[in-house]
Parts: structure tokens; C-alpha cells; sequence
């Protein structure tokens, strides 16, 4: 490990102990300026492999992430409070000060999900979508003007506040639906997407990120498409790592890096789909079909995408 990584280890460090000696993790001026501080720290592209850091520097990524993802809760509830209190509360989405962000990886996914799609999907589901959903938001307003968004969360709170950002637009109303459910409950109703999205902290480490991605392999259409939210390079120390590999039931169609101010890479995946096979014992029987082993992971296009 080079200078500059043993630098940046020391820094990250430097800043989860800051980070989880606070009091609360609300918006207040000391939590915004140490997370600032620690997303510049970690936004530089890095070479940085972090399944390679010491035991002792796993943990504290583990436990930083979920740190993050708290105090994202926080930051999101409390805008979304304030976003709402307008009379046209769409009109006042870049209150929020990463809206530009949500911008550019929302027309980024657009993209990547147009390049192996052939159709509009009628139908998305967004897995953790918040009491802020500004990517579904976004999508629906901005690139995809006539499909339903289905958003589930878990938590009944972020349902009501996003609920309440989106009741005053006659046609957002109509074509966003909100779920309170855990993903890992929800079986033959995730057949009726074309495309499922899955929120970077759905899943907070490599287990629980697993279980969630083989659920919904057995359970989406064949042939639906997975967009993932992963993280590269020193940004993991903000995000989980969505590794390739562990996208059992799905083919990888590619992985993008950005390298801008844009933190999470996306991976896009398809459901396999399923064809009848003859089988010697009995009747045709229905199986995945999976693509010839050295079509695997040397084919997956990996570009790092720098905006302009």
C-alpha cells in the first residue's frame, strides 16, 4: 500500500472517530462539515482495494457506512419536512443541497437502462426509496413521463413524508405507489416489474446485501433488469461494494464508475430468462438459462464515466 492510501486510511480514520463520538447525527453545522469533510476526503478517484485493508480498517468502513446511512436518513427526512411545507413542494426539490447530484445519476441510470432496453418499462420498483425519493421523482418527471414507480421502504414514516411531497401533482399522484414492506417479503408482486432498482444502503455489508440481491432473483421476471447502486475505489469507505460475483441468477451487462462529483457506480443486471429444456427422465421442464461460462465476467464492459 502506497503513501497516499495509507494517508487517506489515516483521514478516513481521523474522521470516524469524530464521526461516532457526536451527539446526534442530525443536520447541524458540526455533522455537516465532518460528513463534507469525509466525502471530499473519499471522493478523488483511488486505486484503493478495500477487501485488502487490515481487520481492524474493515470494521471501522462497516461501521462507518452505516453511519452514513444513518445520518443520510436524517439529512433526507429533514429536507423532505422542509420541501413539503411549500405550496408546490416539486417546484422546490433543489432546496436539497445534493438535488444536482440526484440529476446527474438519475439521467446517467437513464441512460444505461436505454442502452439494454429496448422498451419503456411500464412499471419500476425502487427498494428503499425513503422519505425523500428523488431518483423516482426525478425518473417519472424528467425521463420516464408515463411509467408507475412503485417505491417500498420499510419504515412508514419515510412513506407518509414522501407521500406528502407528491399529493399536490395531479400526474406524480397517479403514477407513484408506496409501499411499506420489507423486500424480503414481498414475493410474486416483484413479477410485475421490468426494472428494479436497488438503494445502495438496502443491504448495509456483504451478507445482508446478498440475501436481498438472491431474493429478488428468484422472485423478479425472467428477463427484468436489476440496477444496482455499488461504490469504487475510496467511495466504498461511504457505500457497499456490490461485487459481481455474488449476482447469481442475473447477467451483468456492465458496471460504471463515475468519477465526478456523482459518488455511487451502477451496475445493471439481467434476470436470466427462463426457457424450456428437454429432459431425458420426463416432460420438458423449465430452467434458467445461463450463458456459456467463458461469456462471464471478461464480457461485462467496465467503463469509469467522467462528467462534464
Amino acid at each position: 500500500m502506497d503513501c497516499k492510501e495509507d494517508l487517506l486510511i489515516e483521514e478516513v480514520c481521523k474522521l470516524y472517530d469524530q464521526i461516532s463520538s457526536l451527539d446526534t447525527l442530525k443536520p447541524c453545522e458540526n455533522v455537516n462539515t465532518l460528513f463534507t469533510k469525509l466525502v471530499l476526503t473519499c471522493m478523488p478517484p483511488s486505486p484503493i482495494d478495500v477487501t485488502k485493508l487490515t481487520t481492524k480498517v474493515q470494521e471501522i468502513r462497516s461501521k462507518l457506512i452505516r453511519l452514513c446511512g444513518e445520518a443520510e436518513g436524517h439529512l433526507e427526512s429533514h429536507y423532505s419536512t422542509i420541501i413539503a411545507s411549500y405550496i408546490n413542494p416539486l417546484n422546490n426539490l433543489n432546496i436539497f443541497p445534493y438535488y444536482s447530484n440526484y440529476l446527474k445519476l438519475s439521467l446517467l441510470e437513464f441512460n444505461i437502462l436505454t442502452n439494454h432496453s429496448t422498451n419503456v418499462p411500464k412499471k419500476i420498483a425502487f427498494i428503499g426509496s425513503g422519505p425523500l425519493p428523488l431518483t423516482s421523482i426525478v425518473l417519472a418527471t424528467k425521463h420516464l413521463k408515463n411509467t408507475i414507480f412503485h417505491n417500498y421502504d420499510i419504515d412508514p414514516l419515510a412513506n407518509s413524508k414522501a407521500s406528502c411531497l407528491i399529493s399536490s401533482d395531479l400526474d406524480l399522484s397517479k403514477r407513484m405507489v408506496f409501499h411499506t414492506n420489507d423486500i424480503m417479503d414481498v414475493s410474486n408482486g416483484l413479477k410485475e416489474y421490468e426494472v428494479v432498482y436497488l438503494a445502495a444502503l438496502v443491504g448495509m455489508n456483504v451478507e445482508e446485501k446478498n440475501r436481498i440481491i438472491d431474493h429478488l432473483a428468484k422472485y423478479m421476471a425472467p428477463g427484468a433488469l436489476l440496477m444496482l447502486r455499488s461504490a469504487h475505489g475510496a467511495r466504498a469507505f461511504l457505500y457497499p461494494v456490490v461485487d459481481t460475483n455474488d449476482l447469481g441468477g442475473f447477467e451483468v451487462l456492465s458496471v460504471f464508475h463515475p468519477m465526478d462529483e456523482v459518488i455511487n457506480s451502477v451496475v445493471i443486471a439481467r434476470k436470466y430468462p427462463m426457457v424450456l429444456l428437454p429432459n431425458k427422465c420426463c416432460s420438458d421442464e423449465v430452467q434458467a438459462f445461463k450463458p456459456l461460462s467463458n461469456h462471464g465476467n471478461n464480457m461485462i464492459e467496465e467503463l469509469v464515466v467522467e462528467e462534464n
